[in-house]
């Protein structure tokens, strides 16, 4: 059985996805905490603190024109969520890829992420949109 998210909570997710559609790295900041750590993706050293992640936004957004991402299912609980969601982008070379992935988010009190950890695998993204994968 799935519970009703925090709406503070699922505002933020929203807000993540969006900013990320938007391609707006500051609205995307902002839904973070100061001293935030991220595992984007988990297994790669975590971006700690705000000005950290221009990195993790960088690899995010880089090689799209544009890109979308939906929240496919959510699952909250107290003061984290576990959102997979899926993606669709359209690489500055033309060429489209999808992708999807899970990333687990803790809160703040406030509604600011604490802590992101997030599972999927850019380099098999990058290589389909370089044409060179077999597409998923």
């Amino acid at each position: 059985m799935e519970t009703a998210p925090d709406p503070q909570l699922a505002a933020t997710v929203q807000s993540y996805l969006r900013a990320i559609c938007a391609k707006n790295e500051q609205a995307w900041l902002a839904t973070f905490a100061a001293d935030v750590v991220s595992h984007d993706p988990v297994g790669a050293p975590p971006a700690e603190g705000r000005e950290s992640l221009r990195e993790v936004w960088a690899v995010l957004t880089g090689p799209f024109k544009k890109l979308s991402m939906v929240e496919r299912r959510s699952f909250y609980c107290g003061s984290g969520a576990a959102i997979h969601w899926a993606a669709h982008g359209l690489g500055i070379n033309d060429r489209a890829v999808d992708f999807d992935g899970i990333t687990v988010f803790e809160f703040t009190d406030d509604g600011r992420i604490q802590t992101a950890m997030s599972y999927w695998d850019p380099a098999a993204m990058m290589i389909d949109l370089a044409g060179e994968g077999n597409g998923r």
